[in-house]
């Protein structure tokens, strides 16, 4: 009887001439569970994978008849997916050019030994494999880890470190669906969130008086931006309404061969909304401040009306400007991209942007994207979730034209710091609010008369000032949704409850709403 059967790795192609002085390479494979088929020439290799499929051709460059690159093209053009590893005596540099230009996944140089060979083998045909085993066991590890780590004494920074981390494994696991631990990562940020806005009740009254606190909203500029303008380099912030951490991650690599990148993160201000978070960035003000320092610019906008509700960042800008004594000339250039009309058009006129001290750009895309998703069956259809949210923001940084304003960038010397006003976490529960008519109507945070609504599911801001929210009127509070709730009135309770279900939200408490990456980009 013959010996236990061994795991088929793969079928392997293997063509060269002296085929038969590797054989104890083709013996050693076989015994690794790899079955091998040799040929010693690029004509029966070529008739062979016209007939049959393989899993990895390793083929010789110095064949007798015709040669390793012409064969190449040969059987690329019939198994156009087929990996192909070139094995050569000749380490001429235009050669190797010449491979790899015709896309060979990896180029060995003779004599080889069955290590080498095998090594490659795995590399090509087991990477997925011997990855999703190294993530399963890297995060069973992990989540062990971060559950008892949540239970404990966390600080801000801490909380920072384990959203990263939550964030970089699910961009992981994105590329390993079949190894079932989404839900397993899901329930942890669940678990996770729910200890954050724990967290966030006990802490986040105290940070707003005080200067042992993580970055804010109103530190952007000052911290981050400001000193590179004290430097003399002429500088651009760039905010991305509405991208959360783990959008950013899948965006980053994109600008790596253009730039230098420090991360840095920052926690968005209560409530995570455009209305507050954004004109806190801009203004250096919390928005109690705001409404006391600038009346005539928070008491013309509309919180409903995000149109409305930023339609004086520039002015808000040149206030914080002339509080820490910043005077640019030429003056500042600030731009709000809201279609391709637009983009375009600052995409055409970088230079100028460029050659200004200091500039702002505010890209509404993604928040475009998020809104649009909750009221269209197809673009829900196309986002059904975080992973493929993420992959439409990657594909349209990838062909936009900020993307490309940032490629002409990286040859010019200017800073580029990149940031998000606030993220979205998916709303999955509902919370019962009640309140009277004049109650606003964001789904995540609320303020009005007399507004209640359970203290598991949200945090009530009895007074406003503890928050350095304005006050507005007798009796006025606020609600901020905890984890992954989102409000509904008892009226026609059910039906609002489904319509609002598994919709992008923000205005409340969760890590993907508060913690923000905060990148600075230095030309290479």
């Amino acid at each position: 009887m013959g010996g236990p059967l061994t795991e088929d790795k793969g079928h392997i192609l293997w063509v060269d001439d002296e085929i038969e002085l590797l054989k104890p390479h083709v013996l050693f494979l076989e015994e690794k569970g790899y079955r091998v088929t040799t040929v010693t020439n690029a004509e029966d290799a070529i008739e062979l994978s016209r007939q049959q499929e393989f899993d990895l051709l390793l083929l010789d460059e110095m064949l007798n008849g015709m040669d390793g690159l012409t064969a190449l093209n040969e059987i690329q053009t019939l198994r156009p997916a087929l990996p192909i590893i070139m094995v050569t005596k000749n380490e001429e540099e235009q050669l190797m050019e010449e491979a790899i230009g015709a896309r060979i996944v990896d180029y060995l140089t003779k004599p080889v030994n069955p290590s080498q060979i095998l090594l490659v083998c795995k590399k090509v045909l087991q990477r997925k494999q011997i990855a999703g085993e190294r993530i399963s066991r890297d995060y069973s590890s992990e989540f062990s880890q971060i559950a008892g780590r949540i239970l404990g004494t966390m600080e801000w920074k801490d909380w920072v470190d384990v959203h990263r981390t939550l964030c970089e494994y699910d961009l992981e696991l994105d590329q390993h669906p079949d190894l079932g631990l989404k839900q397993t990562l899901y329930d942890q940020k669940r678990d996770c969130n729910t200890e954050f806005g724990r967290y966030i009740e006990k802490n986040y009254s105290r940070w707003l008086f005080s200067d042992e606190r993580p970055p804010l909203s109103v530190d952007v500029f000052k911290n981050y931006v400001k000193p590179h303008i004290d430097r003399g380099h002429r500088a651009i912030l760039v905010v991305i309404d509405n991208m959360r951490l783990d959008q950013w991650l899948i965006l980053e690599p994109l600008l790596r061969d253009y730039f230098r990148i420090n991360r840095n993160y920052y926690f968005s201000i209560l409530p995570t909304a455009t209305p507050y978070a954004r004109n806190a960035i801009f203004s250096g003000l919390f928005p109690a401040d705001i409404e006391k320092q600038i009346p005539d610019l928070w008491q013309n906008s509309d919180e409903n009306d995000d149109m409305s509700c930023n339609r004086f960042e520039s002015q808000l800008m040149e206030r914080q400007l002339q509080r820490l004594q910043i005077d640019l000339k030429p003056a500042p250039k600030y731009v709000k991209i809201l279609d391709i009309q637009e983009a375009r058009s600052m995409a055409k006129r970088i230079q100028e942007y460029a050659d200004t001290p200091f500039s702002s750009i505010v890209l509404n895309f993604v928040d475009i994207l998020a809104h649009t998703r909750s009221s269209s069956d197809l673009i829900k259809e196309m986002i059904p979730n975080e992973a493929a949210f993420r992959s439409m923001t990657r594909s349209w940084f990838e062909h936009s034209h900020i993307f490309q304003a940032l490629r002409q960038l990286a040859e010019m010397d200017n800073r580029v710091v990149i940031t998000s006003d606030h993220g979205s976490i998916r709303g999955m529960r509902g919370a019962k609010v009640i309140g009277d008519r004049e109650t606003s109507t964001s789904l995540r945070y609320k303020y009005g008369r007399n507004i209640k609504a359970d203290a598991k599911h949200a945090v009530m801001v009895k007074d406003p000032k503890s928050f350095r929210l304005p006050a507005r009127g007798i009796n006025s509070n606020y609600l901020i949704a905890k984890e992954d709730y989102y409000f509904v009135y008892p009226t026609n309770y059910h039906y609002y409850l489904n319509y609002y279900a598994d919709s992008f939200q923000h205005g409340g408490i969760s890590m993907e709403e508060m913690i923000l990456p905060l990148v600075t980009l230095e030309p290479k």
